[in-house]
């Protein structure tokens, strides 16, 4: 590993599993301090199990990515802890596959806040500090589901269609101040919940993905890890 992330702190949300994971683990593998959010506390420490086990550094927290003070105080304890905060990486997400015409008021809102609007806090606190810092980097999970319609994911694809479009505008904003903000868009990938949505058939699932894509098969969290 090159360790060109050296004396630098990272923040990835929904660092408990599939891409926050791959990317917390890869930006602690070229020597970035990492702070591991994560709603689950499980995940989250077994994170930062596997990274210490590999020498990296990594604290965690469980942290509710749609909920205004867990954002504000994970953001202080990663500050506290290292002292600076370099990238902020805006992972969570959530989604309910249901039409529209059946979908909850509740999941509705639900997808937005974890999906949408944690990645509006997470741009909202770390400006200002990066601001201070002269620069830093903000980079978005949103999705291919962004900018594309499928069967049952409407709260979902307006979701990420959000964030990209969050991202165009925070980046059009920062830019003056040396704040790069960027996102990435994923397709199909092997994640716990992709494997969730194929539990039925996964043979036929991975299937249909995979003929989704050029290369014939579903990523894999590690190449959007290495994007971002």
């Amino acid at each position: 590993m090159t360790q060109r992330f050296e004396k630098q702190s990272v923040i990835v949300t929904g660092a408990g599993s599939g891409i926050g994971l791959a990317t917390a683990t890869g930006f602690a593998q070229e020597g970035a301090s990492v702070m591991i959010a994560d709603l689950s506390a499980r995940r989250a420490q077994a994170t930062v199990e596997a990274i210490e086990a590999q020498g990296g550094t990594a604290i965690w927290r469980k942290m509710d990515a749609s909920e205004p003070e867990d954002f504000e105080s994970t953001i202080q304890a990663a500050l506290d802890a290292f002292g600076r905060l370099d990238v902020m990486v805006n992972n969570a997400g959530y989604g309910v596959p249901m039409p529209l015409e059946s979908l909850s008021i509740e999941d509705w809102n639900r997808t937005l806040a974890v999906t949408l609007t944690s990645t509006f806090l997470g741009i909202k606190y770390t400006v200002p500090i990066f601001r201070r810092q002269g620069g830093g980097v903000i980079v978005n999970t949103a999705s291919i589901s962004g900018i594309r319609a499928d069967y049952g994911m409407g709260a979902y694809n307006a979701a990420k269609a959000g964030v990209i479009n969050l991202t165009r505008n925070a980046a059009l904003e920062n830019a003056p101040h040396h704040i790069r903000v960027n996102c990435v868009c994923p397709g199909g990938i092997n994640t716990r919940v992709s494997q969730i949505l194929g539990r039925d058939d996964e043979e036929g699932f991975r299937q249909t993905m995979g003929d989704a894509h050029p290369l014939g098969r579903m990523g894999e969290p590690e190449e959007i890890a290495h994007a971002i």
